[in-house]
Formats: structure tokens, C-alpha cells, sequence
């Protein structure tokens, strides 16, 4: 895993939007489209606002969803209720997929968000890293860990809410994996990360394609490591 270290959360937030951008031009040259998936969390609220500031063909740029509360349209729980009002970027409407949460039919639900990744693999999947070494909705415990045969699935109840949420074989089929990790609570567990700790549900994701750009409270005994 490559590791890149800042003074701040602002700082991290700042290279990690400039870090999506280069890879979005990239897929835009190579492939004519830009697929990303954001986790939530204050500092990806402040990446997003930074990366809606980037000159890029947003029309060519598809943004989904990591993981998502099952909660109303517009709850504060919800992700995508901070997605909305941080990321002011042109992104056409229909090229913000949103977890289909509010659903009758969950199940139904889950296999319709995970239709467009039979075609295609993401070009970059941000990720955050939990004080409990949960990321994504891929928390400890839970019988969403061992899902091998879906893209997309349904957790049990974690802080209160169940959740939607990609799983491993979605999340290492991408091209690029984006970590962003702020605070000393996480040093511990960042610690368990760069181990590839399989015993934390962060550490069974791939690291040969991951980059993890932290502030220097998360990285602990790691901050001068280039």
C-alpha cells in the first residue's frame, strides 16, 4: 500500500480530491468514463466539496455509493443526505447512483444497484477505516463478511441502523482503492490495516492496487514512513 501523510484533516481532504481527479482523467483518456464509489464521514464531506472545485467532463462521471443507512429520504443518518449537500460539482442527476434504501424490496433492491457491476469494475473505491476496523458497512461480526456470491448486500443492525453496502468481491475488483483515515482513535487500528490484519474486516481488503492518505494522529509510529 502506497502511504501518503498530512498535518490535517483539511490537508487529507484536499489530496485525496486532487488524488480522484488524476485517476478520473486517466479513465477518462483511457476508457471515456469515470466510474467512483465515496464512503461517508466528515472528512469525505470535505474531499467532495474539494473535488467538486476540479475542471472535469462530469457528464462522462459516475458516482455511487459505498454503503448507505436504511433510513427516509433525507435523514441526517443518511449518506447520501451529506453527499447532496457537499458535492456541488454539474454531476447530471442520473449519474448519481444512489442506494436504492428506501425500497419495499430490499432484496430486489440489492440485486438492481448491483446490475451495472456485472459490465463493468469501478476505477476507484474510497474507503474509511472504523475504530472497530469495520470499513464500509463490513463490520465485525456481522454475516455480511463472508458474502462471496453478491456485489452488493444487506448487514444486520450496526449503530442503530441496517445498512446496504458493497462487498469484498465488488470492492477488490477495483482498479484503485482509496483510503482516507483521520484521527488518533484509528491509529490502532490503521496500524492493523497496513498488517493486512485479516481479523479486522478492513484488513481482508487488497493493498497491491491501495493508496492511504492520513493524517499524522491515524498514522502513529507510521507517520514517516513516505
Amino acid at each position: 500500500m502506497e502511504i501518503h501523510s498530512f498535518a490535517t484533516d483539511a490537508d487529507v481532504a484536499r489530496h485525496g480530491a486532487e488524488f480522484i481527479a488524476i485517476q478520473a482523467r486517466a479513465a477518462l483518456e483511457a476508457r471515456g468514463s469515470f466510474h467512483f464509489a465515496v464512503s461517508g464521514g466528515a472528512t469525505p464531506w470535505i474531499m467532495l466539496r474539494d473535488l467538486a472545485n476540479e475542471d472535469l467532463p462530469w457528464a462522462k462521471i459516475h458516482l455511487y455509493q459505498v454503503d448507505e443507512r436504511i433510513a427516509p429520504d433525507g435523514d441526517p443518518d443518511r449518506n447520501l443526505t451529506h453527499l447532496m449537500n457537499s458535492f456541488t460539482a454539474p454531476l447530471p442527476l442520473e449519474n448519481l447512483h444512489a442506494m436504492p434504501v428506501e425500497s419495499e424490496d430490499l432484496e430486489a433492491a440489492v440485486r438492481h444497484y448491483a446490475a451495472p457491476f456485472a459490465h463493468h469494475v469501478l476505477d476507484l473505491i474510497h474507503l474509511g477505516l472504523g475504530p472497530d476496523g469495520h470499513t464500509a458497512s463490513l463490520v465485525p461480526g456481522d454475516p455480511v463478511l463472508d458474502v462471496t456470491n453478491a456485489d452488493i448486500a444487506l448487514t444486520g443492525v450496526y449503530q442503530g441502523r441496517p445498512r446496504m453496502t458493497m462487498t469484498y468481491p465488488l470492492i477488490n475488483r477495483a482498479r484503485t482503492i482509496l483510503w482516507l483515515v483521520t484521527g488518533a482513535a484509528k491509529t490502532a487500528m490503521t496500524a492493523r490495516l497496513l498488517a493486512a490484519d485479516y481479523t479486522i474486516p478492513a484488513g481482508r481488503v487488497r493493498q497491491d492496487n491501495a493508496r492511504l492518505i492520513a493524517d499524522r494522529a491515524a498514522l502513529g509510529r507510521h507517520e514517516l514512513i513516505p
